[in-house]
């Protein structure tokens, strides 16, 4: 015979019967000798973080594609690639933050994560604006100077343009965990806590000057396109279609990418001069999931488009260069 106790749930339900015990009374026993096991609380997620976190890793694949073609390819060294490269690398670094932003805010939430996840978020993204803006200059420049842009110091200058824009940027991104962030005071705190109202204010207010700016040089190139197409298209006596289809072009494709800009980035800017920390947060999430489209679309248009890093892609992919790529002219309205 075994000795080892054991609960017999039949046995004591019947001894208790036997002796006449109330059916409640027999229930509360067993219920009483049956240990109570207390439901864990359930992790619930917004779908508004999800589609960030999923919006974060394309981000992060798309760019770091771009980053290793011009990282391990040496033709790619040019002023233009190194500035594409730059903004490829500043997306690759926010898609990274808002991955990292997913997984700090549900499984280790502490106010130091907090802020530097903002950080990395504010530095990124900044240093991205910032080189969509060093690479409208670049434009600029290489039309406006022709003769000299490939030049020394035209490589100088860039190195300098890179330098600045990711010192500043990651002096903005600093700033939150250097102290100026709304962890301690709750009415400082914006649509984007921790971030202080002043500190949204100030990275708005710069966005809409580098936009104003970005216009204003878009604005000059498209002239000098137009002043080019006419002279290329006087010269070979085709004034009438050929001036017209590249001006067209031209246009286009400068109203493709300031729009762009615009659109991704202009409701989160004027939505976050407006608005605090008392506003329903999906209004931060509806304006702010645009803003992080503007790095999905950014490698389609100065990357993916151009003709040198096409045929870098080609040569990983395949292992050869399409012919119709290699034989494709570089026209004025190529902006």
């Amino acid at each position: 015979m075994n000795g080892d106790p054991k609960v017999n749930f039949s046995g004591l339900l019947r001894d208790y019967l036997d002796a006449g015990a109330a059916p409640e009374n027999v229930s509360a026993t067993v219920s009483s000798r049956v240990p109570v096991v207390e439901p864990q609380p359930e992790l619930v997620v917004n779908p508004w973080d999800i589609v960030l976190c999923t919006s974060g890793t394309l981000i992060s694949c798309e760019n770091a594609v771009v980053v290793l073609i011009i990282f391990h390819n040496p033709s790619l060294r040019a002023p233009m690639f190194l500035l594409i490269g730059s903004l490829a690398l500043a997306d690759l670094l926010a898609g990274i933050g808002l991955i990292i932003n997913f997984v700090f805010a549900y499984l280790l939430q502490s106010e130091a994560t907090k802020l530097v996840t903002i950080g990395l978020i504010v530095a990124s993204f900044s240093a991205s604006v910032c080189s969509l803006l060093a690479i409208t200059v670049d434009r600029y420049l290489s039309l406006y100077y022709a003769l000299t842009y490939h030049s020394e110091r035209t490589v100088t200058f860039t190195y300098v343009m890179l330098i600045m824009l990711w010192g500043t940027s990651i002096c903005l991104g600093l700033l939150p965990i250097l102290g100026w962030n709304c962890l301690r005071d709750e009415s400082t705190c914006s649509v984007v806590r921790p971030l202080t109202k002043n500190n949204t204010a100030i990275l708005s207010i710069s966005f809409l000057f580098m936009f104003a700016l970005m216009l204003q040089l878009y604005i000059q190139i498209c002239k000098i396109v137009m002043r080019h197409a006419h002279q290329i298209a006087l010269q070979h006596h085709f004034l009438a279609t050929s001036h017209y289809v590249t001006t067209r072009k031209g246009v286009s494709t400068l109203a493709i990418i300031l729009g762009t800009f615009a659109a991704c980035w202009m409701p989160f800017t004027l939505y976050s001069l407006i608005a605090d920390y008392t506003y329903p947060s999906i209004y931060t999430y509806a304006t702010l999931l645009p803003a992080t489209y503007n790095s999905i679309i950014n490698p389609v248009i100065y990357a993916f488009r151009n003709q040198e890093i096409q045929k870098a892609l080609c040569l990983v992919c395949c292992g050869c260069i399409p012919s119709s790529l290699s034989q494709r002219a570089r026209s004025p309205s190529d902006v």
